[in-house]
């Protein structure tokens, strides 16, 4: 059974071939004052993330550097998905509801769910009920709602970038977090094309940005460096061969290159990266792609290298 037709699985084609990403269903917001519904506490949420999945490392990465480790508990699903959807692993199983399969928190939350399955997600131990299942609005929650018990002085959205932020975001989410994804599951020659296109116009766009910026935006280090951190991480060891982004290699970029190694090098963030879930992951779940399930020995990537950005 192909990935695509696993509960796990909430994305399509269209009539052109081109991917389309299925919307995030949970959009209900943790708040500091409880406005929402739903108030900002220790001990009360738990994130179930991916180490393999883009979209959870950013959630992963924002728990550790606003230091939130002991406000908002975390439990890893195994990178191994296959037609039952996201899995707990005996290893690893879920210590909050001792769920076996992530889709039972779904149904939990929403009996009559019958749509994809995705990582991460923000639980409410109270209610017992998904909060949220949208990486950028989780962040966002991580960045600002738990400053009472995280670290305050830490702001990776100031109110005066916001607009920039979101501006930019917009397009690397499009053509180059998603483009990826546009690129590996396009389903048309054309659909790819346009893709492949995109997704190098944009990180050559990138490349050139950071030729006089330190970062996205200039000196201040912001959400918009995070989430694409995620996807360059991962660009070399998968998306350059599994998903047909061959153009040209992370490590092909001379700033984009230096950049990625810096964000890894940074206090706490090279804990957050798994390769081997990453690899496994992709190379074993999307059989479509990969019918054997071989996961590739390499490439040799030196993250710790001098990354020349002082």
């Amino acid at each position: 059974m192909s990935p695509e037709s696993t509960p796990g699985w909430r994305h399509k084609t269209n009539a052109e071939g081109r991917f389309v990403r299925a919307p995030s269903l949970f959009r209900h917001w943790v708040t500091t004052d409880g406005s929402s519904g739903y108030r900002a506490e220790p001990g009360r949420y738990h994130l179930y993330v991916s180490y393999a999945c883009p979209w959870a490392h950013r959630t992963i990465i924002f728990r550790r550097l606003k230091k939130l480790e002991d406000i908002i508990g975390m439990t890893v699903v195994d990178p191994i998905r296959d037609h039952r959807g996201w899995r707990f692993a005996d290893h690893d199983p879920d210590p909050i509801n001792g769920f076996h399969f992530l889709r039972e928190g779904y149904l939990a939350t929403d009996p009559n769910h019958t749509s994809g399955v995705t990582v991460p997600v923000l639980w409410d131990k109270h209610t017992s009920r998904i909060v949220n299942n949208e990486s950028s609005e989780i962040i966002r929650m991580l960045n600002t709602e738990f400053d009472e018990w995280g670290d305050a002085g830490t702001d990776f959205c100031p109110r005066e970038l916001v607009d920039e932020i979101d501006e930019l975001n917009a397009v690397v989410y499009t053509n180059v977090n998603n483009g990826v994804y546009k690129c590996g599951f396009a389903g048309s020659q054309e659909a790819y094309a346009a893709s492949f296109a995109s997704l190098f116009e944009a990180l050559d766009m990138l490349d050139e940005r950071l030729a006089t910026n330190r970062y996205l935006l200039g000196d201040a280090l912001t959400e918009a460096d995070w989430r694409l951190f995620t996807t360059l991480i991962r660009f070399d060891a998968v998306y350059v061969g599994h998903f047909k982004c061959n153009k040209r290699r992370i490590v092909d970029y001379p700033n984009l290159s230096g950049y990625l190694r810096e964000l890894y090098q940074m206090p706490h963030i090279a804990g957050t990266v798994n390769m081997d879930h990453i690899k496994r992951h992709y190379y074993e779940t999307h059989l479509a792609l990969n019918p054997t399930g071989i996961v590739p020995a390499g490439p040799d990537l030196d993250f710790e290298a001098p990354h020349g950005r002082g």
